[in-house]
């Protein structure tokens, strides 16, 4: 028979036109993906796809198929919503705190998707580099956190977003552009241009620098597009997630290198009291995240459990 995973898996496939993406929105592997197409031909008796067709394209039978999906899927997720506001209450408030401006690129996307299903919920943004992020739930000054960083702490939650691989930035002509990839010492004598946050908080001090006793001389911006004009001015160089500087990248501002042989790789993650991770609306919003990332970025991973 047919069931929802179906639907979520058509639809998806019908929206990114292949096998691949699709799966990344699902979090499933390609041949998991490509069995449950079979299942629902296999079912049905008839092609839902027209085959060696790049994007896919639908047959009759799927374009109609489709339609009935989006329906279904639609009102399911209505009920679940008013399900859950029966059970909650229909107030609530979500203040996030985020540092990184760059996560607005999508965080804005997600907040915008989120409030037209849930339009009880009153949204709040907490911007600014904070001290402790986390702290920001314990006392009651945020709701949700998007951070890197995950230590163990008594009544925080973390729901993991994605992973992304943390890119050394460099002008064009710097030296260390003859490099495949750049190592701890490659760093001792530049100036490393960072957030104004503390090294534990940044995965190049945390996991590569650090550990090894590498401290280069410092300087710190605001904003993400200032980090890369002081980099590209030759003023220093950066460490920062490929997705942050995805769109600067492509307009070759920066040149770019692995940080190790085999790479600098972090989660982002979204941090919540234990009480409120069990909320519907919650649950929704960061599942609502998960997906528009993965939608708008490049270079990012779904988080192995």
């Amino acid at each position: 028979m047919i069931e929802i995973r179906h639907l979520h898996a058509l639809i998806a496939l019908a929206e990114t036109g292949n096998l691949s993406k699709a799966g990344r929105r699902l979090h499933l592997s390609q041949p998991a993906l490509s069995h449950q197409v079979k299942s629902i031909e296999s079912h049905l008796g008839v092609p839902l796809f027209e085959r060696k067709s790049n994007p896919l394209r639908l047959s009759p039978a799927g374009e109609r198929l489709l339609g009935t999906a989006h329906e279904i899927v639609k009102q399911m997720r209505q009920c679940e919503r008013d399900v859950a506001r029966i059970a909650e209450g229909k107030a609530g408030q979500l203040r996030i705190a985020v540092e990184c401006h760059s996560c607005f690129d999508w965080l804005m996307p997600a907040m915008d998707e989120f409030r037209v299903a849930w339009p009880e919920v009153e949204m709040d943004l907490v911007s600014g580099f904070q001290p402790d992020p986390t702290g920001l739930l314990v006392e009651d000054q945020a709701d949700l956190v998007i951070v890197s960083k995950a230590p163990p702490r008594k009544d925080i939650v973390y729901h993991p977003l994605f992973r992304y691989e943390v890119l050394a930035l460099l002008a064009h002509h710097h030296p260390l552009t003859r490099k495949r990839f750049l190592t701890a010492q490659d760093f001792a004598k530049e100036t490393l241009i960072t957030y104004p946050i503390p090294d534990d908080r940044i995965d190049l001090m945390r996991e590569v620098l650090g550990p090894l006793g590498v401290n280069p001389v410092r300087r710190t911006a605001m904003l993400t597009v200032a980090i890369l004009q002081l980099v590209a001015s030759q003023r220093g160089i950066a460490a920062m997630p490929g997705w942050a500087v995805q769109p600067y990248l492509e307009r070759r501002y920066v040149a770019r290198r692995p940080v190790r042989k085999s790479g600098l790789f972090s989660n982002l993650n979204a941090a919540t009291t234990r009480a409120l991770s069990g909320t519907a609306y919650m649950r929704e919003f960061i599942a609502t995240m998960k997906k528009v990332s993965f939608d708008s970025l490049k270079g990012i991973t779904p988080v192995d459990h």
